[in-house]
């Protein structure tokens, strides 16, 4: 069923469901060496001294998988929320005071929304691409984050919505890589050589959706 305006939703490019199995295992298999090298060092000198050797080579790799776990960015009445770790951020972006398209090109291109209020500032992953495929926010997301920046006063916001709109129709119709916009940011970045990362001009962002 589809959620109504009051209910969160996900704006994780990439949904934690699908890497969850994946970090588990990295952090499993982090402790088990740290562990299994901490009693071998521990067995020929002290137990503080295995219990330290063990932490110094199993936390560094499993930390970061755990904390990876707890990352999730949802969208709830205009507020966006990035949750990670033992902090989290929020901004909203009916209330916008900038609002704009970043472009990281590289072998992966990331396709980003910054977005700041009076209160901070978030940077929101839209879409990632390789020369032949990507993967992009999730229609539902785009279309309640499109609804959130028509809210608000601002023109480059507003800018930024008829982006997200026109990116929405093109995947409905299954338009080829192309003709979408944000993969056409992609491109326009590429063209001009603006390595590694750009921020669009107000003229370029209205000129996706030409």
């Amino acid at each position: 069923m589809e959620s109504d305006a009051t209910t969160p939703v996900s704006l994780d490019l990439v949904p934690i469901e699908l890497i969850a199995p994946r970090l588990k295992r990295v952090a499993t298999v982090a402790v088990l060496i740290g562990v299994v090298i901490g009693a071998i060092v521990g067995f020929f000198t002290s137990l503080w001294v295995g219990v330290l050797v063990g932490a110094v080579i199993a936390v560094p790799t499993a930390a970061p998988a755990l904390v990876a776990l707890r990352r999730r960015i949802t969208l709830q009445q205009g507020r966006i929320r990035s949750t990670g770790g033992i902090r989290s951020r929020q901004v909203d972006a009916t209330r916008a005071v900038t609002v704009e398209i970043v472009v990281r090109s590289a072998r992966v291109s990331e396709v980003s929304l910054r977005i700041t209020d009076p209160d901070g500032s978030l940077a929101l992953p839209l879409a990632l691409y390789t020369n032949d495929g990507g993967r992009e926010l999730e229609v539902l997301g785009l279309r309640r984050l499109a609804d959130a920046l028509a809210q608000s006063e601002l023109v480059p916001a507003a800018a930024v919505a008829s982006v997200l709109i026109e990116q929405l129709r093109a995947e409905a119709r299954s338009a080829p890589l192309p003709e979408r916009p944000l993969f056409r940011a992609v491109e326009l970045v590429r063209s001009e050589g603006r390595l590694p990362a750009t921020t669009l001009t107000d003229h370029e962002v209205a000129g996706l959706v030409d």
